[in-house]
């Protein structure tokens, strides 16, 4: 996983002495709900999670330059975004930022350049990501980053107490268009 830098920040692998700044934020019930996840309330469970990332290399720890702290991460899964386009080359793009750092334009920073990377060093067809219908924030960053809605359909959340949402996907051409 090579290092990617932007003004502000740095896309990282994982280190093992991250665990705090990332139970900072995924013990925070904002974040949790809006990823559809109940919040993790156990330090050696974000020790745990670190240990997964680290092993499966594909999430990435979102430093902040200016504090040399992490914020948050962006992960990106080999996965189709449904069965007419599994032979096509694609990633989905997933995030997750320290309540404390929203709404200054950080996700959307990391985003675009993880896109940016992702279309020149693994020559990919698109980049795609979702976001649950109530989570607003994550609506503007993806829209910010370039990605266009595409479809949604409904789910169940369970982890945060049977809640009824719908799952709204977007997605970005290699070449710009939308199909």
């Amino acid at each position: 996983m090579n290092t990617i830098e932007t003004d502000r920040l740095i896309l990282r692998g994982w280190k093992e002495t991250d665990y705090l700044d990332l139970y900072e934020f995924i013990s925070d019930d904002r974040v949790a709900q809006n990823a559809g996840y109940k919040a993790i309330k156990d330090i050696e469970a974000s020790k745990n999670i670190i240990k997964t990332y680290i092993l499966h290399n594909q999430s990435y720890a979102i430093e902040l330059k200016s504090e040399k702290k992490v914020i948050g991460s962006i992960g990106i899964d080999d996965i189709a975004i449904d069965k007419e386009s599994q032979h096509l080359r694609q990633r989905y793009i997933g995030y997750t930022l320290n309540s404390n750092y929203w709404g200054k334009g950080y996700a959307t920073e990391a985003v675009k350049f993880l896109i940016k990377y992702l279309f020149e060093e693994l020559h990919l067809d698109f980049v795609w990501s979702s976001h649950y219908d109530f989570n607003t924030k994550s609506r503007r960053v993806l829209e910010r980053s370039g990605l266009k809605y595409k479809f949604n359909h409904e789910v169940l959340l369970k982890a945060i107490g049977n809640v009824t949402a719908k799952e709204m996907f977007y997605v970005m051409y290699h070449d710009g268009c939308i199909e």
